[in-house]
């Protein structure tokens, strides 16, 4: 009887036994399975790749990715990064990154586009706007000459609506000696021009634009004699014309 019972439990639990398998490893086989099999791929470099290499299909290749989401900044195609060119090293079998890459539209970290100049001014009495510039936001450039050496003060809106880079709050002695914030903005090559002759021979002020106001003018330089001229009883040529024709009219 003994005998009996103990064939039985023995029999029970060579059951367990191969159920509790099965159930392991089909649990494992599952997981796995799903860790391996998203199907979808990694750009990552294929030998070492030094800066100025133009990229090409030998130079990468693809890895599996065992989930669905691929890293940010990452590619996972090669024909997505063919043609552009290193911007920063990278090592084999490393990632193939966006901020590594300089393409026709960005430059890698650098944000440089092709055809435009990264230039940093020192920038004074914008303590406000300062506080309120960010990366991408845009501005206009105002040049200020004649203060505090014995000449009539003047200003002239020299570059409209361009690009900041960056923002260094810090305080950074400029050229003419005074310690100042510095921000880096994105020009075309002769605004880069201006941009280097002012922050080298005056000061430079910052206007912060709306960023959908696209309206660029010419603007004239304007002084401290020629403001008071227009601010009194003479009326401007433009107003007093507009008054003729508004009277005319009226008749």
């Amino acid at each position: 009887m003994k005998k009996n019972n103990l064939v039985k439990l023995l029999g029970i639990a060579f059951v367990v036994a191969i159920l509790s398998t099965g159930i392991f490893y089909g649990l494992f086989v599952n997981k796995l399975s799903s860790s391996t099999g998203s199907g979808k791929t990694l750009v990552v470099a294929g030998r070492a790749l030094m800066p100025g290499t133009i990229l090409q299909p030998a130079d990468v290749k693809t890895i599996p990715w065992p989930v669905d989401r691929l890293p940010k900044g990452s590619y996972g195609t090669v024909d997505q990064v063919v043609g552009n060119t290193v911007f920063d090293a990278i090592g084999e079998d490393e990632p193939v990154l966006t901020a590594r890459l300089a393409s026709s539209k960005t430059g890698g970290n650098s944000g440089v586009p092709a055809g435009m100049r990264a230039v940093s001014v020192h920038v004074t009495d914008s303590t406000g706007v300062m506080a309120l510039l960010r990366a991408g936001q845009r501005v206009d450039v105002q040049v200020v000459i004649g203060r505090g050496n014995g000449s009539e003060t003047e200003v002239r809106t020299a570059l409209e609506s361009l690009s900041v880079l960056s923002v260094n709050p810090q305080p950074e002695q400029g050229s003419q000696g005074q310690n100042l914030p510095v921000v880096t903005l994105l020009a075309k090559p002769p605004e880069a021009d201006v941009l280097a002759l002012a922050d080298s021979g005056a000061r430079v002020r910052l206007t912060l634009r709306n960023p959908l106001d696209q309206d660029i003018r010419t603007r004239s330089p304007l002084s401290l004699s020629s403001l008071m001229r227009t601010s009194g009883g003479a009326k401007e040529p433009d107003r007093v014309e507009s008054a003729h024709q508004a009277e005319a009219v009226h008749q």
